[in-house]
């Protein structure tokens, strides 16, 4: 049966209508009858080609919840009937040492679910099964759907760094990405700062959790706030003042950055002689993914949503691309 889907044709083309055949069924896939599916700047990102390597047609949608419609011959779980979601990688080759040891993410053959696939801006999408991962009956599948992808970016840093209470935490950027890290942090029992570029969300951000707000534009705050943190985390896709982000850190503090900047990042390498770390962060594994979904559950973690209908693609892309989501854009089937 052909997957009805909407596809960019070209880069920054609208979403046209678009219908494929996804062929047999692999052993170890199932398939999706997508109901709800989020819209991230990664997906805007592939549709313009920013990254150099999309191909078209291209379906995006890697924030996916919907349905277990069909499994593969040798899937045992999930069973058909389920409720689950699919995040930016769909599989992996499931042998190597990372593999083995839970970190799939690394894995040189990981399969992203729409760079070189088609996503799920569609009727269904497929994925190996353990990367089709069971919600939790609390969480809400709309607001849920954003998880899959800017849920575990945000979580997966704080866990593989060892962010614990009573540390002294800061989000920049409170956005689509940082008002869900404001929101862990906060469960994590962390004092939790907010940094933006003015004081118009700092109202907001601490309805999400946070104890402290700085604003960055035309503003000494963040100055003076030097040996302030154990641990900041930057969602922010854009540049921003990171010497004073580092002088910020308290020593042995980490910055960790999961938004990606438009120009190399320059310090001096001074600044971070008191055992200070600048690292990466990205989506995690599926145990991560898990593990993000049961804290989201235990917690009332959610991301704020504007749903759109499916048919609305072009409206919602619009709405995200200029800016305008508060705080992440939700597609409804």
């Amino acid at each position: 049966m052909p997957v009805r889907a909407y596809a960019a044709k070209s880069a920054k083309g609208k979403l046209e209508p678009f219908e494929y055949d996804p062929g047999p069924l692999a052993p170890e896939d199932v398939e999706v009858r997508v109901t709800h599916c989020g819209i991230c700047h990664s997906d805007i990102a592939l549709i313009d080609n920013d990254f150099g390597f999309s191909s078209y047609p291209l379906v995006p949608g890697h924030e996916v919840i919907g349905m277990v419609a069909a499994v593969g011959s040798q899937v045992r779980e999930p069973r058909p009937g389920q409720r689950v979601g699919i995040g930016w990688s769909c599989g992996s080759c499931g042998k190597c040492e990372w593999c083995q040891r839970g970190e799939q993410m690394y894995c040189a053959n990981e399969k992203l679910t729409i760079v070189g696939r088609h996503g799920g801006w569609a009727s269904s999408v497929r994925a190996h099964w353990n990367y089709a991962l069971v919600i939790p009956d609390a969480l809400d599948s709309a607001a849920a759907a954003p998880l899959l992808c800017a849920g575990t970016t945000v979580f997966t840093p704080l866990i593989h760094y060892n962010v614990t209470a009573p540390m002294r935490t800061a989000v920049v950027g409170i956005g689509g990405l940082g008002h869900l890290a404001v929101q862990y942090l906060a469960a994590f029992g962390c004092e939790v700062t907010a940094i933006s570029s003015s004081h118009d969300k700092d109202e907001t951000a601490r309805k999400f959790g946070a104890t402290h707000f700085i604003a960055t534009r035309n503003s000494d705050e963040l100055a003076k706030a030097q040996r302030s943190f154990d641990f900041i985390l930057s969602t922010v896709p854009a540049d921003v003042n990171w010497p004073a982000l580092i002088d910020a850190l308290r020593p042995q503090g980490r910055l960790a950055i999961c938004g990606i900047p438009e120009s190399d990042l320059k310090f001096n390498v001074f600044s971070i002689l008191g055992e200070k770390s600048v690292s990466g962060a990205r989506s995690g594994s599926p145990s991560d993914t898990a593990q993000m979904l049961a804290f989201s559950a235990r917690h009332g973690i959610a991301a704020m949503i504007e749903s759109f209908a499916m048919s609305d693609v072009n409206k919602a892309v619009d709405h995200v691309r200029t800016g305008k989501a508060r705080y992440r854009a939700v597609l409804v089937a």
